[in-house]
């Protein structure tokens, strides 16, 4: 039974691959194809990479990125091709760099900021109501009180 099943589940993996005709002949490559498949977004599905992806956008660039392989090109050099040609939001995880860290860095600095000015309200609330009263506000409210004890 377990055989049976192993072997089903192989024909199903096989029956999802790509297509024979595209894989590259040098298994080598098609493992560096396929791990980068794996990197780079589907810019049709967003949250796919086009190793999953059956969008035809995702195809055209499978196919892209095994024509670079197959020209000699390193596995950055096919990554900084595509960044060059879609921008960097075709990576699924993007180089770190100053303009991803202002983004991911920006709502921390909005919350920081509204603390601090939420404390300095409250800090100057409390200068306020500790200043000490002027001798004619004194004197009114002794006089306040001296007219509720009758």
């Amino acid at each position: 039974m377990r055989r049976i099943l192993a072997i089903l589940g192989a024909v199903l993996c096989i029956a999802a691959a790509a297509d024979p005709a595209e894989r590259l002949p040098d298994p080598a490559q098609e493992a560096r194809a396929r791990a980068i498949f794996q990197e780079v977004r589907c810019l049709v599905c967003q949250n796919e990479s086009i190793d999953d992806s059956q969008a035809e956008l995702a195809a055209d660039l499978r196919k892209l990125v095994r024509d670079e392989i197959k020209a000699g090109r390193s596995d950055q050099q096919v990554r900084a091709y595509l960044v060059s040609r879609y921008g960097e939001f075709v990576l699924l995880k993007p180089a770190f760099s100053l303009g991803n860290a202002v983004l991911w860095g920006a709502p921390f600095a909005v919350v920081g900021l509204g603390v601090l000015l939420l404390l300095g309200n409250l800090r100057r609330r409390r200068v306020v109501e500790q200043d000490d009263l002027s001798p004619e506000e004194a004197k009114r409210i002794a006089g306040l009180a001296g007219e509720g004890e009758e």
